[in-house]
């Protein structure tokens, strides 16, 4: 799907996306009954070395994001809506004047292990499941900011505000919280959908800490006038709340026109699951680890977070440093060529969260596991994707297993939808055809869910996806069979 100029005089939505890797500012309109989009302004991101561990320089990626909402202005003068979303769990800490106290620590951190302990000293894993519904990860926002509490900042801090909520903060002076981030921080009760009172008590949070939730598609409130002559948008356009977590975006986007499928958002990491109407607290669903997260429309993202693409990328960026630069198409030639039965790791094992010599941890995973470790780029690149594929083989026969539902295809989205090899190894995998694509379907879930809070489309979350698929370039993928167009 390609963006083209404008007509004039037609409403224009801006989606503010940023991954773990990289943003991006997009400019959506509706034309005839499906979606358009065009990226105007691109930036990277990634954590920050500190001498105070790992960190996000949120201050410079609001001045991207300033910088391509003036960009997006500049293209198409009729803005009338911003939606934003990121990564969950991490957050930032405002002052009693509405300051940021300290530029907000990365999840990828390990300042957390002494505080996931005290957190489950107060509160058996088993309980704290059965209200939040939520896979354990160590970086969860619970045990971010009970470790955060030992810090000197700590006595500064009047708002802990998800990183989302913080940009939209900063374009509107409005606080609250959109339902899909809050439903990942392991804070939130799964069944009411607000801040869990017993949670925020063994957190040694108040309520006051906190933002209100509120739902996708919410109007958070106008920009304001400093917003505005920065970025040459009206004062009339709005901050509309989407599924500011990203996958919440992507799984809204998915362009499933029958029920009985599951999804994988793979990026950065991989999302991978279905969708249900209700939570699923029971104990076989917390030993599996799956996670309850909220979705828009009260749909519940019922999946397990298991490693992406990160791995890749970060071999990528630690042959580069060695200075082996590696291109990544070749590589995946290379791998394809390879036969299969290689050797696989947990990509989800949290061996492999920080950033540093992931070829070597990999190698490692290997040999721990009996395996011969992957010794070439080529291999290790084969190694990598053969375990992803295995991982969402895995999950998805674990997902419908635990809730009751069968799924009869599987669809691939956001980055790693572009991957062939991934994406043909996962249907190998699975058994299952899998559909890939779009690329962009956190961008538009965005969009699509701001356009019908302004009333440019309507409907339920199913017409929404309709939408996508008619505007989408999808690929359908065969078990053992090459690929085809849809």
């Amino acid at each position: 799907m390609t963006g083209s100029p404008s007509p004039s005089k037609r409403p224009v939505f801006a989606a503010v996306d940023i991954g773990a890797s990289g943003g991006r500012v997009i400019a959506g309109q509706i034309l005839d009954g499906m979606v358009t989009t065009e990226v105007v302004h691109r930036f990277d991101n990634g954590p920050v070395e500190s001498p105070a561990g790992l960190r996000w320089d949120l201050t410079r990626l609001y001045d991207q994001v300033i910088i391509g909402l003036a960009e997006l202005t500049r293209r198409y003068p009729d803005v009338i809506r911003i939606g934003i979303d990121t990564w969950a769990v991490d957050y930032g800490l405002l002052d009693s004047d509405g300051h940021l106290v300290e530029e907000p620590h990365s999840y990828r951190d390990s300042r957390t292990t002494d505080a996931v302990a005290a957190v489950h000293d107060r509160i058996d894993p088993a309980e704290l499941y059965t209200i939040t519904g939520l896979q354990f990860l160590p970086f969860n926002t619970i045990y971010q900011v009970v470790a955060e509490q030992t810090c000197p900042v700590w006595e500064r801090v009047a708002k802990i505000v998800l990183l989302p909520d913080l940009l939209a903060y900063w374009l509107t002076g409005d606080l609250a919280t959109d339902v899909t981030n809050a439903s990942t921080t392991a804070l939130m009760d799964a069944t009411t959908r607000d801040w869990s009172d017993r949670l925020l008590e063994i957190a040694g949070l108040g309520r006051d800490l906190l933002p209100p939730i509120e739902p996708a598609g919410s109007v958070r409130g106008r920009i304001t006038e400093a917003v505005a002559e920065r970025t040459g948008l009206g004062t009339d356009v709005v901050v509309t709340t989407v599924g500011s977590h990203d996958t919440a975006s992507a799984v809204a986007a998915v362009p499933a026109t029958e029920k009985g499928f599951g999804y994988v958002s793979s990026g950065t990491w991989s999302l991978v699951g279905i969708e249900t109407a209700d939570p699923i607290l029971t104990e076989a669903s917390r030993a599996a680890n799956f996670t309850n997260e909220g979705g828009v429309d009260g749909r519940i993202r019922y999946l397990r977070n298991e490693g992406g693409l990160w791995l890749l990328q970060e071999s990528l960026r630690h042959w580069a440093k060695t200075g082996h630069d590696h291109d990544l198409g070749e590589l995946l030639e290379q791998a394809a060529a390879l036969p299969a039965g290689g050797p696989t790791i947990d990509v989800g094992a949290e061996e492999f969260i920080a950033p540093g010599d992931m070829p070597s941890r990999i190698g490692d995973a290997c040999r721990r596991s009996g395996q011969a470790a992957p010794e070439s780029p080529a291999a290790i690149t084969r190694c990598v994707l053969d375990s992803l594929a295995a991982a969402y083989a895995r999950t998805l026969h674990e997902a419908t297993e635990l809730s009751g539902q069968e799924v009869d295809r599987l669809h691939i989205v956001g980055g790693g939808s572009q991957n062939e090899l991934l994406c043909q190894l996962t249907a190998d995998a699975t058994g299952l055809p899998v559909i890939a694509g779009p690329i962009e379907a956190t961008a538009l879930g965005n969009l699509l869910v701001q356009a019908r809070s302004h009333g440019m489309v309507s409907g339920s979350l199913e017409d929404l996806r309709r939408i996508v698929a008619a505007s989408s370039s999808l690929t359908r993928y065969e078990p053992v069979d090459r690929p085809r167009d849809l």
